[in-house]
C-alpha cells in the first residue's frame, strides 16, 4: 500500500510566499470526518478495531471511515465510508456529504478535491424500547 504523502497548500493569492505549507493527510481526514458527522441523516462512519477500541476508551476518533489519497496527477481523493438513517434519501444525503466535505476542506487549507466517494455500507433503523 502506499505511503501518503503531505499535500502541499497553495499561497493565498496577493500573499508573498514565505515557505511551503505541507497538510497530512489525516489532518484532511479529521476535516472530511467532522463534515460529514455533522450532516442529518448520517448514523455513523465506518471505523476499523483500533478505532473502535480507542472509543471505548473514551478517545473520540474523527478520522474514522475517511481516507485521503493522492492520484496520480497528485489530485486528492477522498473515500468515505458511513451508514444512513432508516428513511432518509441516499443519494440526497451522499451529495450533502460531497458538498459538505469539499466546502470543509477548501475553507480550512485552501486545497481541492478531485473527488470525494461516499460509499453507503449499511442504513441504520431506529431501536425503540417498546420491542423489548
Amino acid at each position: 500500500e502506499k505511503v501518503a504523502k503531505a499535500f502541499i497548500q497553495p499561497t493565498p493569492s496577493g500573499k508573498e510566499e514565505l515557505g511551503q505549507i505541507e497538510v497530512a493527510p489525516e489532518v484532511i481526514e479529521v476535516i472530511a470526518g467532522i463534515a460529514t458527522t455533522e450532516i442529518d441523516g448520517v448514523a455513523a462512519t465506518r471505523g476499523n478495531f483500533a478505532s473502535g477500541v480507542a472509543e471505548r476508551l473514551g478517545k473520540k476518533v474523527h478520522s474514522k471511515g475517511v481516507k485521503a489519497t493522492i492520484s496520480e496527477d497528485g489530485q486528492i481523493v477522498m473515500d468515505v465510508f458511513c451508514s444512513v438513517k432508516y428513511g432518509y434519501s441516499i443519494p440526497k444525503v451522499a451529495k450533502e456529504i460531497q458538498t459538505s466535505i469539499r466546502q470543509a476542506i477548501f475553507n480550512m487549507t485552501s486545497i481541492d478535491t478531485s473527488e470525494v466517494n461516499v460509499h453507503i455500507t449499511a442504513i441504520q433503523f431506529e431501536n425503540s424500547k417498546d420491542d423489548e
